[in-house]
């Protein structure tokens, strides 16, 4: 009973932290993307890793907009962060890389797609379970 009375009272503390930590990483995705646009503008140079980096960034920013709308963050948002690194390390050492590598991070990628697909059918499946028992009530 008394830890209850505990955690109730320490439950903002971790709310705000969580808000604050998470509003930083969106501030500095943001400050990121931009140094990252600065310095293609000065190279003069576009390349796609530029702009596989460039959607990393904007997965996060989304990341963290979807934290403050639904106080959660869906577990498939970073496996497809996940995915998109993948695909850029893919790109940038593909040239100079090892076959067996390149062949070990494109099946990671077919991993996380796997746990991304699954991750996304029982979420599904938990909020078809949750309306069910709204409609039973």
């Amino acid at each position: 009973m008394e830890q209850d009375r505990l955690n109730k009272h320490l439950h903002w503390t971790t709310t705000i932290t969580e808000k604050v930590m998470l509003g930083g990483i969106g501030i500095l995705t943001i400050v990121a993307a931009l140094l990252e646009v600065w310095g293609m503008w000065n190279n003069k140079s576009i390349e796609l890793a530029d702009l596989f980096l460039l959607f990393i960034y904007t997965e996060i920013v989304g990341m963290v907009g979807a934290y403050y709308i639904s106080n959660r963050i869906p577990v498939t948002l970073p496996i497809i962060i996940a995915m998109t690194a993948l695909c850029r390390l893919i790109i940038l050492h593909s040239k100079d890389g090892e076959p067996l590598t390149l062949v070990a991070e494109a099946g990671a990628i077919v991993l996380l797609a796997g746990a991304a697909y699954a991750m996304s059918a029982k979420e599904k499946l938990s909020l078809e379970k949750k309306a069910m028992k709204e409609k039973d009530e």
